[in-house]
């Protein structure tokens, strides 16, 4: 019974969903009727069906044109072809004027499915939403909630195959997180305790039991729906210019239809029947139908392409902007790089055991929190060696640390502090050139000298070698602002590809840095992904921001990549610039129809059923050429 009712509920929704088109359908149905019936004379009972047909095929488009010319006080589109199809029955042109009603009812139809297309991923995530969580709480038995009951610190339970009900991070368990709603990638992530986990991703297999740490309005997911719902609310300056010229436009066709009503049969010495069917005509053809829909179409499909592949918009505008882009700044620190150092080299004495010396120095180093100390007890774990437990410290503070392990003093710190000269000659002089490399070195000393270096830095990230390179590819300029040292900068720089780079940027310079790019280059993009990026986001011409980025930097940015791929830039640019092709051929095309049916009008070349075809086709082919917006391939 249950499964019954959802099966009509659902039936109720499609019908609702595609009402516009079943009473364009219904429309011509009866126009065909009313068709057969006025060929085989029954003219009185085919005026009547034309009339059923003109209410069912026209009613929606009626009622929306005169709500809102009470609303905006202004004249539209809608109420030009009501008044043409009425102005065609009256000369007895009925059967134009049905045809009129239902070709304008499909392409009204048609652009209301690509609203609902640009709206159905944004629903879709919307129904991913679970309702309900396994809530734990010491030993009891999980109980079924409300996710709109959780609080944070609440732990909930994730059996394989269910959706994660709140942002927040793994407490017990390890599994394969499906991310893709988030981050548009296909591929499941391996997650283990303290790892983060996303409302909304499903998990695959293992059993997990997470702490929630976001109120259930605030998750990453409700925020991915938010910031596209007002990025499709939000109108781009080129529409917005359309809508504006729609009402001076469709003033001047109503002036110029008056005329043409009484000019022509005193000028030209046109019959009254032609001089009013010339002017139907006239106010059929002249209807910008297919300029209005020009854009908007594409817009909408475009911000639902780059939400599918994890790329949100907050508004047509922004989206526009990144076609004219000419160079982006991009911050170092957890955007080119990611933003926390792994050793990459280690060099210990001769003589000494390599393993021996890194357990000592893993040792000394996990007494501290610094995250140099952090990184080398991370890389000693991973090379398998077992750390030191016996160990005491004491920190020296701007110098390094004192360490002792059974009775053996230790200094462990920068060239400085274990003696200069001895760890610039260390390794035959490896200091200078891992220092040209970007490197951070740390020394470790005994009584006998240095015992061992440690090389650590930022890594570039995978992907940003090859974003970089991409956007080259598109002509646009890319580089880096970093607050660290000119060395460092340097060889992030040559290692990741960028045109150029400005090191020892503080907050303020960045702005100033952006001020210089924008009077050089016009249009520019800045990606960031911290707070200290956010004056630079709000400078740019289109701010970028990384989606694990802090909250202002997603605030402050006109865009948000989900997923940390600075690829992705390079993807929204070639979205952008497509949708641009798109809206400029269509313009083009709907203004060129325009004229050459306007001036076959005045030759008396096109007829009213032709003009219908002509205008109302157009109109459909730049809807069509619009959704071409949501095809992956750009």
């Amino acid at each position: 019974m249950e499964y019954s009712n959802r099966e009509n509920i659902n039936l109720i929704e499609k019908i609702k969903e595609h009402a516009e088109l079943l009473a364009a359908l219904i429309a011509g149905l009866f126009i065909l009727l009313a068709w057969r019936l006025d060929t085989s004379g029954q003219t009185t009972a085919s005026v009547i069906l034309y009339i059923v047909a003109f209410c069912v095929g026209g009613f929606a488009k009626a009622k929306e044109g005169i709500e809102e010319t009470i609303e905006d006080k202004k004249l539209n589109v809608e109420l030009l072809m009501v008044l043409a199809a009425i102005g065609s029955a009256a000369i007895g042109y009925w059967t134009e004027g049905a045809i009129l009603i239902f070709i304008f009812a499909v392409s009204g139809a048609l652009e209301t499915y690509a609203m609902n297309k640009s709206n159905r991923e944004i629903s879709a995530l919307m129904n991913l939403q679970p309702e309900e969580a396994w809530l734990v709480r010491g030993g009891f038995e999980p109980m079924k909630v409300s996710v709109s009951t959780l609080q944070i610190g609440d732990h909930l339970l994730i059996k394989p195959g269910e959706r994660v009900p709140a942002d927040g991070f793994i407490f017990k368990g390890q599994s394969s997180i499906d991310e893709s709603a988030i981050s548009g990638e296909p591929l499941p992530v391996a997650k283990r305790e303290g790892d983060e986990v996303f409302a909304g991703t499903v998990n695959l297999n293992g059993a997990i039991t997470m702490e929630m740490t976001k109120p259930n309005s605030e998750t990453l997911f409700q925020k991915i729906i938010q910031l596209v719902q007002s990025a499709q609310s939000e109108k781009s300056p080129s529409q917005q210019f359309i809508e504006k010229f729609e009402g001076t436009y469709v003033k001047f066709v109503l002036l110029s239809v008056a005329l043409m009503m009484f000019l022509p049969h005193f000028l030209l010495d046109w019959d009254w029947t032609t001089t009013f069917y010339r002017a139907m005509v006239l106010l059929v053809v002249a209807s910008p139908c297919a300029l209005v829909a020009a854009i908007m179409p594409a817009t909408l499909a475009a911000i639902s392409n780059g939400a599918k592949n994890g790329i949100l918009f907050k508004g047509g505008l922004h989206l526009e902007h990144l076609s004219v882009l000419r160079a982006v700044a991009v911050d170092k620190t957890g955007t080119l790089t990611q933003g926390k150092p792994v050793v990459t080299d280690f060099i210990v004495r001769e003589g000494v055991e390599r393993e021996e010396a890194l357990s000592v120095l893993a040792g000394i180093e996990s007494q501290s929190n610094h995250p140099l100390a952090q990184a080398i007890t991370s890389f000693a774990k991973a090379e398998g060696v077992t750390i030191s437990s016996q160990v005491t410290i004491k920190d020296i503070p701007g110098w390094g640390i004192k360490g002792y392990v059974n009775d053996m003093e230790y200094l462990v710190g920068k060239p400085d502090f274990v003696g200069t000269e001895e760890a610039n000659s260390f390794a035959d002089g490896a200091t200078a050139k891992l220092a040209t490399e970007g490197k951070t070195v740390i020394f470790i000393r005994d009584k006998d000298g240095i015992v061992a270096l440690t090389a650590l830095k930022d890594t570039v990230r995978d992907e940003a070698k090859k974003a970089v390179a991409l956007l080259k590819e598109l002509g646009i300029n890319v580089i880096m602002l970093t607050g660290d040292n000119e060395k460092t900068a340097k060889a992030i720089a040559k290692e990741s590809g960028v045109t150029e780079y400005v090191a020892e940027c503080l907050p303020e310079t960045k702005v100033t840095e952006m001020k210089r790019l924008l009077s050089q280059h016009q249009f520019v993009g800045m990606v960031g992904d911290g707070i200290n990026d956010a004056p630079a986001l709000a400078t740019a011409t289109t701010g970028i921001a990384m989606g694990e980025g802090t909250d202002v930097a997603l605030e402050t940015a006109d865009v948000v990549l989900m997923k940390n791929d600075l690829s992705k830039i390079a993807y929204a640019v070639r979205l952008s610039r497509k949708m641009q092709r798109i809206v400029k051929q269509n313009i083009f095309f709907s203004i060129g129809i325009i004229v050459l049916l306007i001036a076959s009008n005045f030759l008396q070349v096109v007829d009213l059923p032709l003009g219908v075809i002509g205008h109302e086709g157009s109109t459909i082919l730049v809807i069509l050429n619009g959704l071409r917006m949501l095809n992956k391939n750009v």
